[in-house]
């Protein structure tokens, strides 16, 4: 049933292809979750379970939402409905469509807020207000920046715009060329980073935490470590959300889903490990903590730059860094949602974007107000912005994830999943097939019942 092409047009090449499913795993989730993350459970440990969960389940997962994408070669919704009909399979299998676009569309709506953070730090740093500022000014700037809804709002706002501009101009002149300009300017941004930790900061200290492993650090909360590392890995790929689905719907068939695969889960830990290599000397330096949360890069960090030479230049580099891994995550967020509009209503490309982008800017309000003047306001205890994260997060990815595994490994022929990952029934193949029947949906179900917390009613969370 492989159709030879997307309506919405197709990659012109595999290293279109390669950028756009990079930057849509590369985001603030590698810059900004995984250093934080990584020092919270002792640095050299964590990273190398990370790296282990990265490879037996990001990878078969990633190389089965690509191959239903470019087996269905429609948005998720629509695909999961063709793939289901094709197997034979009950049309609730599109359900897991609707479940990526909605979660896709609740993350763009508070990711839009934090990228909007990032942007205000980018100007703060240029003009020099992190110089010699303390722990207690560094805590003021940012209470003060969440704090100011009009001033949010308008990063909010510009973000988004940014955004739709790029999505309403279709794959080859608006997503390609995107990705074609920003992953580079990314990877140069992030040598940089790392080339400044060298001669301005603490990096022999910082290779050591992040690649000398030592277990002593686990001890007490081994299985938190490793179930962190678990969801790490998963959601550091953008898996679960429609977005890697609809970049592999426009992906050529001559392309190898599993080549791309390994290459795309290579960039987007390399990254997450430049970005220790680029933070973590400048944390070492000047003797903070590597376990601040997520406060290190917003908090934590200015401290650093404000007393180091040039720290203003290089404090605004940073953030732009993160405004670009945002910004191509974001892309890939809107463009499922986009995809569907034009699929299902018969909407222009350019209409589709201004209302799916103009739908999450009014939720992303939402988002933005649980931080000051709605503060008081808590659906099952949490503000909108918290609400969204944890729903996002913790069951729609993980539970979407578990789905696309089953989806994969069990409802889909043995003949079709082989076809379309171009393997005969060889080793190669065999491994998959075992990792996302078995492997993966387990170990992804296990992060899921953490989340809920139902691994902590039963005595093992």
């Amino acid at each position: 049933m492989t159709a030879t092409s997307s309506i919405h047009g197709m990659w012109s090449t595999r290293l279109a292809f390669i950028l756009a499913a990079s930057g849509s795993a590369v985001g603030l989730g590698n810059i900004w979750r995984f250093p934080y993350t990584a020092g919270e459970y002792g640095g050299g440990a964590f990273v190398l379970v990370y790296i282990l969960c990265v490879v037996l389940i990001g990878v078969p997962i990633m190389m089965a939402e690509i191959m239903l994408g470019r087996r269905g070669r429609r948005s998720p919704i629509n695909t999961m409905r063709a793939l289901a009909s094709a197997e034979g399979r009950a049309p609730a299998w599109q359900l897991l469509g609707w479940m990526g676009i909605v979660a896709g569309f609740l993350i763009l709506s508070f990711y839009s807020v934090i990228a909007g953070w990032t942007m205000g730090y980018i100007f703060r740093a240029a003009s020099g207000l992190f110089t010699e500022i303390d722990a207690t000014g560094a805590g003021e700037m940012f209470s003060g920046l969440i704090g100011d809804a009009e001033r949010l709002l308008a990063w909010h706002t510009i973000f988004m715009v940014m955004v739709v501009l790029v999505v309403a101009r279709g794959v080859a002149g608006g997503l390609e060329k995107a990705v074609r300009i920003l992953m580079p300017a990314l990877f140069v941004l992030l040598v940089v980073m790392v080339g400044y930790g060298m001669q301005a900061g603490d990096f022999d200290t910082a290779v050591a935490y992040l690649f000398e492993p030592d277990f002593a650090e686990f001890q007490g909360k081994a299985g938190e470590a490793i179930l962190s590392a678990m969801g790490q890995a998963f959601f550091s790929l953008s898996l679960g959300m429609g977005a890697i689905m609809i970049y592999g719907s426009y992906l050529k068939r001559d392309s190898s889903i599993a080549q791309n695969t390994m290459i795309i889960a290579g960039l987007d830990t390399l990254v997450a490990l430049l970005a220790g290599l680029a933070i973590f000397p400048i944390v070492f330096a000047h003797g903070l903590a590597p376990d601040s949360g997520p406060g290190l890069i917003f908090q934590t960090l200015p401290i650093a730059f404000g007393d180091m030479p040039g720290g203003s230049f290089f404090g605004a580099l940073f953030f732009v860094l993160l405004l670009f891994a945002a910004w191509t995550s974001a892309i890939s967020l809107l463009e499922p949602l986009v995809a569907w509009l034009v699929e299902n209503l018969s909407f222009s490309r350019v209409r589709a974007s201004v209302l799916g982008g103009l739908t999450v800017w009014l939720l992303g309000i939402a988002c933005l107000l649980s931080l000051n003047a709605w503060s008081e306001v808590k659906i099952f205890g949490k503000g909108f912005l918290d609400l969204f994260d944890f729903l996002t997060a913790n069951i729609l990815l993980p539970l979407g994830g578990v789905l696309i595994a089953i989806f994969a490994g069990w409802m889909l022929s043995r003949a079709s999943s082989s076809d379309e990952l171009q393997m005969d029934d060889g080793p190669a193949y065999r491994l998959w097939r075992l990792l996302i029947r078995y492997v993966a949906p387990i170990a992804v179900g296990i992060v899921l019942l953490n989340a809920v917390g139902v691994l902590g009613w039963i005595g093992l969370g």
